[in-house]
This record gives structure tokens, sequence and C-alpha cells, in this order.
């Protein structure tokens, strides 16, 4: 029996730091009720979603900056996202940044701050969250870069791992389902992790500069959008699964966002993407038994895979350069 899943990214045009939760939140909604319109059964937002992309903006005091996060989903102002999920029976990927008073490694009770995804089910509940593990950018303020980016000063380190849960979406009936954030799609590591669990859907959102300022050289913009799409269609075949990549676009606060929202097959395809800086929805027929293929061929884990072989990915951290080969050295052996 064929398992097809009908899958919308809402890219999002940009959010100016002005702009208020109520007016987001009302944007994404009639993102949602076009979604519902074209006969899909979940809605990828993308990180962040429910504001401008704060971490451009320096606070000595990071407590400042609370009022960008969310302490309770839903809350007053993102009620209508939920309430517009269980009207259409839709579920959702929203992007938001996320204040928890929980313990730390040390086993204190404290207030923690994360860059955060969850997907919700059609009932309102939330199925499953992510924290965003890799981190770009700097924590302290750089006088040398026109734009800030201080993901390490307003987030820590996500603690949840890379979780896959098997949850209802639409006629697909279960389907195996993971996130990642932004910078997570260009770590392999990342993918391989979803991959292990037989993920079948990724959902990520993201909002990258269309200018790389921590680049040593020139880094044109066409190759900023190639990177980003290698990356998630890597990611998709090399772990047999679909992926929806979702940005925020066009000029925020002054600072460019490239979009070229995708969404993408097991075979590492595009399927579907956007072609605007604006909000704008896309919408792919995802056959979720394409899945199957590489699972059972190329990327038989099972079959394939050698561990044992792998030490130094969990060993090392930074790259380290190898011995210098000189006349009559013995080759390894």
């Amino acid at each position: 029996m064929s398992r097809r899943l009908t899958l919308a990214a809402a890219q999002l045009g940009p959010i100016q730091k002005a702009e208020s939760r109520e007016m987001v939140v009302g944007r994404l909604v009639r993102l949602m009720e076009t979604a519902h319109k074209r006969g899909a059964e979940v809605v990828v937002f993308p990180e962040l979603a429910l504001t401008t992309f704060f971490p451009r903006w320096y606070e000595e005091d990071i407590n400042n900056a609370d009022h960008w996060y969310e302490q309770a989903l839903p809350s007053n102002e993102t009620a209508p996202l939920f309430e517009a999920a269980r009207k259409f029976n839709i579920g959702f990927h929203l992007g938001y940044a996320e204040i928890a008073h929980e313990a730390d490694e040390t086993g204190v009770v404290r207030k923690r701050h994360f860059n955060t995804a969850v997907y919700v089910h059609p009932t309102g509940e939330v199925v499953l969250k992510y924290r965003k593990v890799h981190l770009p950018g700097h924590r302290e303020f750089d006088p040398k870069r026109k734009v800030q980016h201080l993901e390490k000063r307003y987030f820590e380190v996500g603690n949840l791992g890379f979780p896959v849960v098997r949850a209802p979406i639409g006629v697909a009936g279960p389907v195996n389902i993971g996130m990642l954030i932004c910078n997570d799609r260009r770590w392999p590591e990342a993918w391989r992790v979803l991959g292990l669990q037989q993920v079948e859907l990724v959902m990520l959102g993201y909002n990258t500069p269309s200018i790389n300022q921590d680049a040593k050289g020139f880094e044109a913009h066409h190759l900023r959008v190639l990177h980003s799409h290698l990356s998630i269609q890597a990611g998709c075949y090399q772990n047999a699964c679909f992926a929806a990549g979702v940005a925020k676009a066009g000029v925020e606060d002054g600072c460019e966002l490239f979009g070229h929202s995708i969404i993408v097959n097991p075979q590492g395809e595009i399927m579907a993407q956007a072609t605007s800086w604006d909000d704008e929805l896309i919408v792919a027929d995802c056959d979720l038994g394409q899945c199957t293929l590489g699972r059972t061929s190329i990327f038989n884990f099972a079959a394939h895979r050698r561990p044992e072989a792998y030490g130094r990915i969990l060993e090392q951290v930074g790259s380290v350069a190898p011995g210098e080969w000189r006349p009559g050295d013995k080759a390894n052996a």
C-alpha cells in the first residue's frame, strides 16, 4: 500500500524588528490556510519563525533579550496557530527561541535559552521537540563586523540529541520524523544520527545571510545557496529520507537573508523550490515508499557500515594535520 504525504514548506519573508508577534502569527495562519486549500497535511515553518533574527542585535545583559523568547507554547500570542491546526486538521513544525527553567549539567535548575523547534499534531499536542546543536557565530560583540551573529551568546547548545519519533501524519499514517535547525544541516553527523533511526522526513528551518562575514576569502551569493542545497540534498540521499528546508528570506532589518526553500526526496532531487523572498508556500506529494530503496541497498547500514573504523569522529573535535611522509618511511600497514 502506497504511503503518500502532501508536504508544505512555508517560507517567510522578512520579519522586521518592530513587527509584533500578533502580526507574525497572522502571517503564519494565512500560510496554513493556503496549505489546507492546497491539500497539505503538514506545514514546515522556518527557524525563529516568530521574530526577527535577533542574534544580530547585541545586549550586554542577555535578560534584556527575553522578550524575543517563548516561555510557553501555546501562549496567548501563538494560540491562533494551534487553533488553525485543529481547524484545518494540519500538523506544523515551528522554530522559535525558547526559555526553559530546568536543571543544567550540574543539576542546578536555572533559566536556560535554546534555539528550538517543535512538531505539533493537528490536535494541538506537541509531538516532538528539538534544540539546535551546531551553534554558529560568536559570543561577544565584534567591532569588526557590520552585522553581529551572536547565537553563541543567546543560546546554549541543544541538550536533546537528535530524536526521531514515529507519529501519524495525514493519510500516510505513522511517519518517522526528525528535525534539524539551520547550521545543523551542514553537519553530516547530524543527518546520520537521524538516518540510524530510519527517519523518513526531516523538517528544518533556517535564517541564513546572503553574505558570510566569517569567510577569509570571497564567497559568491550563488555559492551560499549551492552549499545550503548541497547539504540538504546529500543528507537526504545518504540517509534515504525526505526533507523540507525552509527559509526566512529577504532584507530583514537591513540584513539580506537568502530564500530558496526546498523540498527534497530520498534520491537527493529537489521536488519544489521557492522563487521569491516573500511569504511563499511550496507543496510536494511525497511517496514515503521511496525511502526503502536507499535503506535496503547502497545505504543498508546493517550490511555495510563499519563503525570500528570511525573512531576519530567521536574522539576528536578539531582537525589535525597528518604526519609528513619522508623518503625511506614505511607506508601504513
